[in-house]
């Protein structure tokens, strides 16, 4: 694995393990959670409604940091990403965005 993929992501040295809607995922570590959303669904993300700077409101999730954490919103284009992130509840927009990998196709570069 690279530690600099591209411009699009910021450089990372290991994937976080996170859970998304009960899905288990590997996503890169120091990125914000929609770029990581890129990187599990590279075909769908880009074509989303996402303006990627707070104003659209279509990248919207509510997530917990450990299994006890208390649950918060969040726009996931801002919400930065390590270990024991869960995303309890997500925008329809990133939902339809993100079926195909969510219907049983593993993202890319998953160890599951």
């Amino acid at each position: 694995m690279s530690s600099t993929p591209g411009p699009l992501f910021h450089p990372y040295s290991r994937l976080c393990k996170i859970k998304v809607l009960g899905q288990d995922m590997e996503v890169p570590e120091k990125n914000m959670l929609l770029r990581c959303f890129q990187f599990v669904a590279p075909e769908t993300i880009p074509y989303g409604r996402f303006c990627w700077n707070e104003e659209c409101q279509y990248c919207r999730v509510v997530y917990r940091r450990g299994p006890y954490g208390q649950p918060h919103q969040a726009l996931s284009c801002k919400l930065l990403i390590d270990d024991d992130i869960e995303i309890l509840e997500m925008a329809d927009e990133l939902v339809h965005c993100l079926k195909p990998v969510m219907n049983g196709n593993p993202p890319p570069c998953s160890s599951t």
